[in-house]
């Protein structure tokens, strides 16, 4: 306690990471407050919430925003879409393989372009919320509602887009993370609670056991984000004017989760799919029937089946996309750099991809299993709101964020001569590079 305590003095007693942290305060405050303003337009008493399917999952992300209809009640989220489509192109098109390629102005182009994707798509987004608003919380006229909706939205998406932008610049931890997590961790008080009241004294224990599963189960999560596979590299002796210079040892550290969160939010995505076909003939088609009431229950094994499948298939195919085992011989290559007792080139990239594909298995099955966990803790009684803080997509981007930013604040300690966060060890955040090469 004595040393955690010291740790916090130490983070204050730097300026600069103090103001960076008490900036960070400030704008997650304004984000907050705006999720409470209203629309234009809308009684508050007549709204009824949608948590329902992709409408719960977008209002656990928005911090109840959502469900509020609130200005930033589409939030981040198109920024994100526009960011995911953007990363997919710059694989697919050679025009924006092109421009990553160009360094800083390259990035500031496709930057450029991901904010005015980001408009195109809440607008159109926007139009979709107001349909989701029941007729009789709307106030004013439709088409009128509808339009200043639209721009309040847009606008509300675009300052959210700046506020992540101002916390990575004058804050701590990247910014856009930041807001996403500042949602997610809104709701567990009130989780928590409601958790608790549903068990009330006599389920005390078992509340304080559901606790304890949960820390655990937040533990694994920690180990799955920060584990590593390290392949040893050995650098080329260099002579000097008048010495010699021993080769350097280093390591490449392949992720055992280098595809994130992405697969759960891919697979998430595509499992809205059945109960939105099987809708349209839910009418004469009683097959049709059980498909959309199969997978329109998360907690069905048939849904947390194909679930599981599909995140293993996108845990391999962003892997594939995102590590490039060929780029990293090649730079190893021209570095001087080799893996003891392979060959550069080609055997180096084969000995790399041969390493990811073993290592992906057992990553891309435990990140299944946390993204069911949630479904589980539901069916063994847990409560709906703080079953989602069990597993899933909330749980990896907390973890996620967190880590990111304390290895910031350990920078920050490191570099003024403070002793670190941790007694031993070092914390490897996602922006963790995949070579140690230049």
């Amino acid at each position: 306690m004595k040393k955690f305590l010291t740790t916090i003095k130490n983070i204050f007693a730097i300026e600069d990471l103090r103001v960076r942290i008490l900036n960070t305060v400030f704008f997650i405050a304004i984000f907050r407050l705006g999720s409470f303003v209203v629309l234009p337009g809308v009684d508050p008493k007549q709204l009824e919430a949608n948590t329902s399917g992709l409408f719960g999952l977008l209002d656990t992300f928005l911090g109840g925003a959502f469900s509020n209809a609130s200005i930033f009640a589409l939030g981040i989220m198109p920024y994100i879409s526009a960011s995911i489509v953007l990363q997919l192109l710059t694989i697919a098109v050679p025009y924006f393989q092109k421009m990553q390629k160009e360094g800083e102005s390259g990035r500031k182009k496709i930057n450029q372009i991901t904010r005015v994707l980001t408009i195109v798509i809440t607008l159109a987004q926007a139009i979709g919320f107001v349909a989701t608003i029941n007729a009789e919380a709307i106030a004013i006229n439709t088409t009128l509602f509808t339009i200043t909706s639209m721009i309040v939205l847009t606008s509300g998406t675009v300052f959210c887009m700046w506020l992540g932008e101002k916390i990575t610049d004058k804050g701590i931890g990247n910014g856009i993370s930041m807001l996403i997590m500042i949602g997610i961790v809104s709701r567990f008080p009130g989780a928590i609670v409601a958790e608790f009241l549903s068990k009330q004294l006599n389920g005390a224990l078992l509340f304080l056991f559901e606790l304890l599963i949960l820390f655990l189960v937040v533990m694994s999560v920690v180990m799955l984000t920060q584990a590593i596979r390290r392949i040893p590299v050995q650098y080329a002796k260099q002579v000097g004017a008048s010495s010699l210079y021993s080769g350097q040892r280093q390591f490449i550290p392949l992720k055992v989760n280098a595809a994130g969160v992405m697969p759960i939010i891919f697979a998430q995505s595509l499992m809205f799919l059945p109960s939105m076909i099987a809708s349209i003939w839910a009418d004469s088609s009683e097959t049709a029937n059980y498909i959309g009431a199969t997978f329109s229950d998360f907690t069905s094994w048939q849904y947390n089946l194909v679930f599981g499948l599909l995140i293993l298939v996108f845990t391999y195919f962003y892997t594939a996309i995102s590590v490039n085992p060929n780029q990293i011989a090649d730079d190893l290559k021209r570095s001087g750099g080799f893996v003891p007792g392979v060959k550069p080139g080609r055997s180096t990239s084969e000995y790399i991809d041969t390493i990811l594909t073993r290592i992906t298995l057992p990553g891309a099955i435990y990140l299944a299993l946390v993204a069911i966990f949630p479904s589980i803790a539901m069916l063994l009684g847990v409560t709906r709101e703080f079953s989602q803080f069990f597993g899933g997509t909330s749980l990896i981007i907390m973890v996620g964020v967190v880590l990111d930013t304390l290895q910031q604040v350990e920078s920050y300690l490191l570099m003024r001569h403070y002793d670190g966060m941790m007694k031993s060890g070092k914390l490897r955040g996602r922006t963790e590079n995949i070579a140690m090469v230049s």
